[in-house]
């Protein structure tokens, strides 16, 4: 079946083929119809929604459904995702699943409802306390919007970890016709660790608190090589690069312009292709330092250097040398034109 969505819509319809249990939220732009459809169709179908009277309570709600084994999930944008950081350390601590959504919008502050990609580190690089990390999956369109909210689900049940759907406000708010997925995902029995009143649960118990210095360590050192299992699970999509010799790295709405520009000079013989992660961690290293090797590389992105300089980190650590990539960006809710890339891809192709 096929129907014709907003992006944030198609979050909501994901979060249901997932499994979805129970939606917490609180509304705000430009992430509110995420909790407006939540609102509507979770009870329609015998599932639970609650508004909460702030992000901050949302988020611990939905620490007390996944304690229980309950899939549950957020949504929110900029300021919002910010009060939640404290929550989303306790989840990744307690290796509690998750799913937070988060509609990026310029900042910092209060910023304003403009679409921007200034979220980034504060998704991959942790945002609250404590040596964490978060599963990051980064949709490029309103199917992928909700395919990837789906995936979030699966892998964070896999593996007892927060996922943040990292989308921004362009993705959000425009609409595209998606196909429906086929059935409903059949969520894990989850009774050997969640606490669900139950005589074979009792015995479970879920903390982030160790009052010993050498057992903290120890919870650190077993999420730090739970992380480096997720490795398998990077996704990319690389696009044209077969004989290119400029490769345009870019997630996101970003992805959709460079798209773009790469299909109109690929017509004036210019040898470029895209190389987009869909899951920013675990990122695609490998994939991204086979793709830029020998060849020419610019970033798309609508933050100040986030993720160009995690492209850079990711090739250094790949290739044990550094591929400085040429940049282009705009800030503030401004939008990246397709001739402003294309216009940089040939100057790059002429040398300058």
């Amino acid at each position: 079946m096929i129907k014709f969505l907003k992006g944030n819509e198609a979050v909501v319809v994901g979060a249901l083929f997932a499994g979805g249990e129970v939606y917490f939220g609180y509304p705000i732009t430009p992430a509110s119809e995420i909790a407006h459809a939540a609102s509507e169709w979770f009870p329609s179908v015998g599932k639970a929604f609650l508004q909460a009277e702030c992000e901050t309570a949302a988020i611990s709600m939905l620490y007390g459904a996944a304690c229980a084994g309950q899939p549950a999930i957020t949504a929110t944008s900029g300021p919002g995702m910010s009060l939640m950081q404290e929550g989303i350390s306790y989840l990744a601590a307690a290796e509690l699943p998750g799913v937070i959504v988060n509609i990026m919008r310029s900042g910092p502050g209060l910023g304003n409802i403009f679409p921007e990609q200034s979220d980034y580190n504060q998704a991959v690089k942790g945002g609250g306390h404590g040596n964490y990390k978060c599963l990051v999956l980064a949709p490029g369109n309103v199917q992928e919007m909700c395919d990837l909210t789906i995936l979030a689900f699966q892998l964070s049940f896999k593996y007892r970890t927060p996922a943040i759907l990292l989308a921004d406000g362009l993705l959000g708010q425009m609409m595209e016709s998606i196909t429906l997925p086929h059935k409903v995902w059949s969520v894990p029995d989850t009774t050997d660790w969640s606490v669900q009143g139950t005589a074979r649960t009792r015995g479970n118990l879920i903390t982030s608190i160790f009052m010993n210095a050498e057992v903290q360590e120890q919870r650190n050192l077993l999420l730090k090589a739970k992380y480096a299992t997720m490795c398998p699970d990077a996704r990319c999509e690389i696009y044209r690069c077969e004989d290119a010799e400029i490769v345009v790295a870019a997630y996101g709405i970003s992805s959709r312009i460079a798209r773009t520009a790469v299909n109109l000079l690929r017509e004036q013989s210019v040898k470029v292709g895209l190389f987009r992660p869909i899951t920013i961690t675990p990122f695609p290293s490998q994939q991204l330092s086979e793709v830029s090797n020998g060849r020419k590389l610019l970033v798309v992105e609508h933050s100040d250097s986030q993720f160009c300089d995690d492209v850079t980190l990711h090739i250094l650590k790949e290739n044990g040398r550094a591929q400085i990539p040429d940049l282009i960006t705009r800030l503030g809710g401004v939008i990246v034109t397709v001739n402003e890339v294309i216009a940089k891809i040939k100057k790059i192709a002429a040398g300058e």
